[in-house]
């Protein structure tokens, strides 16, 4: 690894009025590591590390970390999890997979089902998709009206100023996957049959919106990184890359809040007494 920490290589620096780029060839970088078996070396104390950190914020129980993952299709939102996580108290963490809304859902803002599903003091939440759905596929689609989705950004903003205040350190990471890539993992699916389960008609449909989806990117990054809650651009081509990033930027995170068990104020010597065996 570099000795710059990975949260700096990867941050998408906040809204400069500068475009934010979003280039193919980066998707199969590797910033901050050498190669795979360092990488992978990295990647099993990331586990360790992870266990003592997420103890010790769960047994803090004051503060809390949400890691919000977005990117096309194929990026690998589901293998994050299931990789990076492996190895952590499941009592500790909440899983939020963000589909269509309900129609209750409806009835409310977008945020409403959001702010539902807020990791509590103490855990770690993970958002499957995330608020940014009212800013991409509603955009790309159509589905409101562009005043309404412009004026998302600034709402987005306001909400995560407001959970990254009340103790929940956010952490944002954008799946970067490449054109050409996605059609391998999309393929990939249709060629095995014990992953075409993972493969729907709507796919190619939206593949061929690619450009849509990268306008509407591009604009969700550079508006919504902000110092309370910045976005990480994770280059997502090379899976063992991909999964390194996101343990390393988690780790980085953790570390720098600094949990640490609570000390209570206990009398040792009665309590030991108390738990001696009978004469």
């Amino acid at each position: 690894m570099t000795d710059a920490p990975l949260r700096e290589l990867l941050r998408v620096m906040p809204d400069d009025g500068s475009a934010v780029a979003i280039d193919e060839g980066e998707a199969r970088s590797t910033p901050g590591v050498k190669n795979r078996k360092a990488a992978e070396r990295e990647m099993a104390d990331h586990l360790i590390r992870l266990e003592g950190l997420q103890e010790r914020i769960y047994a803090e129980g004051t503060r809390s970390v949400l890691l919000v993952l977005q990117g096309m299709d194929t990026s690998g939102k589901d293998g994050t999890i299931r990789h990076v996580f492996s190895g952590v108290n499941p009592v500790g963490v909440r899983i939020t997979n963000f589909k269509v809304p309900t129609p209750e859902e409806r009835r409310h803002g977008f945020l409403w089902r959001i702010r539902r599903a807020l990791p509590r003091p103490g855990e770690i939440g993970i958002f499957n998709r995330s608020q940014y759905e009212d800013v991409l596929i509603v955009r790309v689609h159509g589905l409101v009206a562009e005043d309404v989705w412009r004026r998302r950004y600034a709402q987005i903003n306001r909400f995560e100023a407001e959970v990254a205040a009340s103790g929940t350190a956010i952490v944002k990471c954008f799946l970067h996957l490449s054109y050409d890539k996605q059609r391998d993992r999309l393929l990939s699916r249709l060629d095995h049959p014990d992953k075409r389960w993972k493969f729907k008609e709507g796919d190619v449909a939206e593949r061929h919106l690619w450009p849509d989806y990268q306008a509407a990117y591009r604009d969700a990054l550079q508006r919504c990184s902000t110092e309370a809650a910045p976005w990480y651009r994770v280059p997502s081509d090379r899976t063992w890359y991909r999964n390194w990033a996101v343990g390393q930027l988690l780790v980085e995170t953790l570390e720098a809040m600094g949990p640490a068990y609570p000390r209570p104020d206990l009398d040792l010597t009665r309590l030991r007494r108390g738990l001696a065996p009978p004469n």
